[in-house]
C-alpha cells in the first residue's frame, strides 16, 4: 500500500477507518469508523496503539522516528564520517536541539520569528542557515555526498535508499516506512 500515490486515501483507510474499529472493536472504547465491509483478524491482536507524527518525549521536536532512535541513527553515522573524526565530533553535534552544530541565529529551527506590533507574529527562514538547521561546519560533514540536512530533508524512500549500507538505519527506516511515516 505504501506504494499507492499521494492522496490515494491510504492515511484515510488506516485513520479514519481501521483505527476507529480497532479502538471500538478491541480497545472497547469509543471509535466511530468510516464506512467500511469489515475488519478480519481481530482474534490476532490484543490492543491497539495509534502513533502519529505528533511530539512525543521531553520535547516537542520529538516525533516516530526520534522515538524509535533512527534519528540517533544518523547522528551516530555521521560522527563516524572521516571529516568528523578529524574535527573530533561526537553524535551530538548532529543534533538540532544542542548547542554546537546547529544553527544559532535560529536555534536549530530553521525558522526565526518577527514580532510584529499589531498582527500575529511570522516565522521566516532563517536567512544564516538558509532553514537547514545546522551551522556551516557541520553541514560540512557528508555521507555518500549528502549533509545530515539534506538527509533529514528526505522523504522516507530516499532515505532508505541512501541509509541502505547501514543496516540499524536502514531497518529503522523501513519500520518508518511500514508505518507511513514521513521525515
Amino acid at each position: 500500500m505504501r506504494d499507492r500515490v499521494s492522496g490515494s486515501g491510504k492515511s484515510s483507510l488506516v485513520n479514519d477507518i481501521l483505527v476507529e474499529a480497532l479502538r471500538r472493536d478491541l480497545n472497547r472504547g469509543e471509535g466511530h469508523p468510516g464506512a467500511h465491509r469489515a475488519v478480519e483478524g481481530l482474534q490476532h491482536l490484543d490492543k491497539l496503539i495509534a502513533i502519529d507524527q505528533s511530539p512525543i518525549g521531553r520535547t516537542p521536536r520529538s516525533n516516530p522516528g526520534t522515538y524509535i532512535k533512527v534519528f540517533d541513527d544518523i547522528r551516530n553515522l555521521f560522527a563516524q564520517m572521516p571529516e568528523s573524526r578529524r574535527r573530533g565530533h561526537k553524535p551530538g553535534r548532529f543534533s538540532f536541539n544542542v548547542t554546537g552544530g546547529r544553527c544559532e541565529a535560529c536555534e536549530g529551527n530553521g525558522s526565526t520569528r518577527l514580532e510584529m506590533d499589531f498582527l500575529a507574529d511570522v516565522w521566516v527562514t532563517c536567512p544564516v542557515c538558509e532553514g537547514h538547521r545546522y551551522n556551516r561546519e557541520t553541514l560540512q560533514v557528508k555521507f555518500k555526498d549528502r549533509s545530515i540536512a539534506e538527509v533529514l530533508e528526505m522523504d522516507i524512500q530516499q532515505a532508505l535508499d541512501l541509509l541502505k549500507t547501514s543496516p540499524k538505519s536502514a531497518k529503522n527506516c523501513r519500520l518508518c516506512t511500514t508505518w507511513g511515516w514521513t521525515t
